[in-house]
């Protein structure tokens, strides 16, 4: 298949550029954002072969902004390949909810305005993984920084076979956020803006980090779902092929 267009394209996070004049996306006010991009666009280019490791499960991290429809193509993935999909954030606010003295503590920081520490996230993926056994994860919103990145490797001792980033122009993101009916209290516009620029500054650096070690499967997901999955999904199973 032809090759993925470099980070350095950007429309919105990562979009293929249609012209000068369109996609104001949000990297376009983040100062240097687009020029690093171009800088390490150059520096990595193309896909590493990453297949899963001896010794320890594949994992591929999947990104995207909020409504670049991450759940519903890791859905499609579980069902197609047999992957197991793992949500970090799903994960910690069941962790939250358990009643444990570790779920409370995890409680009470948020609540305070506090950071919980990436290794209480990466430590309930590492539980959910040993307790599914399986070899193949995607792990849905995770790394959201590069804290989060670091944590990962340096509690699991190994790193991801890639990362599934869904790229999407922000106006289209918003709009499939305001009409999504799931009672979520974060989908109003002032909410959503806050989320995407949260996404630029501190997930995109993660991308970048990939992109310079070739392991970024690139995904335009302003296409039907059924598109999408057409593209990604031999794309996947050739970065972690079933043993």
């Amino acid at each position: 298949p032809p090759p993925r267009p470099p980070l350095s394209s950007t429309r919105s996070f990562g979009r293929r550029s249609t012209g000068s004049g369109g996609g104001e996306g949000i990297l376009r006010g983040l100062g240097g954002a687009r020029a690093l991009l171009r800088a390490l666009g150059r520096a990595g280019r193309g896909m590493a072969g990453a297949g899963g490791d001896q010794g320890h499960p594949a994992v591929v991290f999947v990104l995207g902004g909020p409504g670049s429809g991450k759940g519903t193509q890791c859905a499609r993935l579980v069902e197609s390949l047999g992957f197991c999909h793992l949500s970090a954030g799903d994960l910690l606010r069941a962790h939250m909810k358990s009643g444990s003295p570790d779920g409370q503590m995890v409680a009470d920081m948020i609540k305070q305005g506090q950071i919980v520490p990436s290794e209480v996230t990466v430590n309930l993926l590492k539980g959910a993984m040993a307790a599914d056994g399986g070899a193949r994860f995607l792990i849905d919103g995770f790394p959201r920084n590069v804290e989060n990145r670091e944590a990962f490797e340096t509690v699991m001792g190994f790193d991801c076979s890639g990362v599934l980033f869904f790229d999407c122009p922000e106006a289209v993101m918003e709009r499939r956020l305001l009409a999504r009916n799931e009672g979520r209290t974060d989908d109003n516009i002032e909410t959503i803006k806050r989320r995407f620029k949260v996404f630029v500054e501190q997930s995109m650096p993660v991308v970048q980090h990939y992109q310079q070690c070739g392991k970024v499967i690139w995904a335009d997901s302003d296409r039907s779902p059924e598109e999408i999955f057409a593209d990604i999904a031999p794309q996947v199973e050739k970065l972690v092929p079933a043993a």
